[in-house]
């Protein structure tokens, strides 16, 4: 797919033709072909760009400048709670940009965008938005994770520890794509001046530079945070299922003291144990008997426990 955007009156509409901003959204081997044969760009870098195992990078062309640069990928309920990253591609001449995505997404939205005053500002505001959604995915997983820490501390199956294994994964993609892209925004930086960026655009470089040094710092300390805590995690659940089974056995224990003198006799004995005629009253009063018993052992072991 292939959307045409102008920059008009300082923001960025779609247009039919005459285009300042090409965006291709998953082409096919067509829409390739008419951007490699009228932009000269080259061909590894387009298919890089459709490629989320391909590491960031900037290249400085004759005529463009080729940007593979790591964004967060829309997460969807399928992933089951692993954020992945992809990448894409903005080739920038002097008069227009190419971006090339792997998904449709609403590029140009965010109030970044309501002054753009050209491609090379569209062409870092681009930037921009992909470390904030950075930014954005990393707030999400750490709600996520706290919900799930809840229900860890009262489970005792491993499906939440297996949750939070994968939010731990996701934060490994995310420290790894971003610490890529701060060597690419270095790399940007330090050619500036021959992409004909002025001082206003070197300053808003700088401050993307910026983010994206905190965005690695806050994914950083997720990371370390999740993986000093995982074998807390893993200790919790076995706490949680050693107190279910100690509860089950003084459970079992306080039904086999009743059993224990039930069985002594014969149940076949019990009016004459108790010296009742009644047969069914006899019954009545041994069941009360039993169950204080239980109740007296169940609370035998909580004060043993409670003095330990």
């Amino acid at each position: 797919m292939i959307k045409r955007y102008k920059i008009e009156n300082g923001k960025v509409n779609e247009v039919p033709l005459k285009e300042d901003i090409i965006v291709l959204i998953n082409p096919d081997d067509n829409e390739k072909q008419y951007i490699l044969g009228n932009f000269q760009i080259d061909s590894h870098n387009l298919n890089s760009a459709l490629d989320p195992e391909d590491p960031a990078r900037f290249e400085l062309e004759a005529d463009h400048s080729a940007l593979i640069f790591k964004r967060p990928k829309n997460y969807s309920s399928k992933d089951h709670f692993l954020f992945k990253v992809s990448s894409m591609g903005l080739f920038l001449f002097n008069e227009k940009l190419i971006v090339v995505l792997s998904e449709d997404i609403n590029l140009f939205s965010g109030k970044q965008y309501n002054s753009v005053s050209n491609v090379k500002e569209a062409f870092l505001k681009i930037i921009y938005s992909s470390i904030y959604h950075f930014v954005e995915h990393l707030k999400v997983i750490n709600m996520v994770a706290e919900e799930i820490e809840t229900k860890i501390n009262k489970s005792m199956e491993n499906k939440y520890l297996l949750h939070m294994f994968t939010l731990e994964k996701s934060l490994v993609y995310y420290v790894s794509a971003i610490s890529a892209n701060s060597f690419v925004l270095e790399k940007i930086r330090t050619h500036g001046p021959k992409m004909g960026f002025d001082e206003k655009l070197m300053e808003l470089l700088d401050d993307i530079a910026i983010e994206n040094n905190q965005a690695r710092s806050q994914a950083d300390v997720y990371s370390q945070v999740f993986a000093g805590l995982m074998d807390a995690r893993a200790s919790v659940i076995n706490n949680n299922m050693n107190i279910w089974l100690k509860n089950l056995t003084i459970i079992t224990i306080a039904i086999a003291v009743p059993n224990f003198f039930a069985s002594m006799g014969g149940m076949s004995e019990l009016r004459e144990i108790i010296g009742i005629d009644n047969t069914r009253f006899a019954q009545a009063i041994f069941l009360v008997f039993s169950l204080l018993l239980a109740l007296l052992t169940i609370e035998m072991f909580r004060r043993i426990e409670k003095n330990k």
